[in-house]
């Protein structure tokens, strides 16, 4: 079983396509995903790497931690497990709906 990798700091310019090619030099990655604001599309400037095996996904947060891409200075980490979600206000519907 393969490893969720968190990885932040990241440039608002970065695709998913180039966070799947920086960490494919360390092993095969699954796959690799900005995470994109839902209403303007825009990037967080973070996102998840899920690679194949652990020893690559260690060697990737060994190699990536700490290092410069685009200007910025990444952080990489194991990713933590999503925590659930309490009931949203106003029944989930969204803000304008009353």
């Amino acid at each position: 079983m393969g490893k969720n990798l968190y990885v932040g700091n990241l440039s608002y310019a970065v695709t998913d396509a180039e966070l799947n090619e920086l960490f494919s030099q360390f092993g095969k990655v699954d796959s690799a995903r900005v995470i994109t604001d839902r209403d303007t599309g825009r990037s967080k400037g973070f996102g998840f790497v899920e690679m194949a095996d652990d020893a690559e996904a260690q060697a990737a947060i060994d190699g990536m931690n700490g290092k410069e891409d685009h200007g910025r200075t990444l952080t990489v980490n194991e990713a933590k497990p999503r925590e659930p979600r309490g009931p949203r206000p106003h029944g989930g519907m969204g803000r304008n709906f009353r």
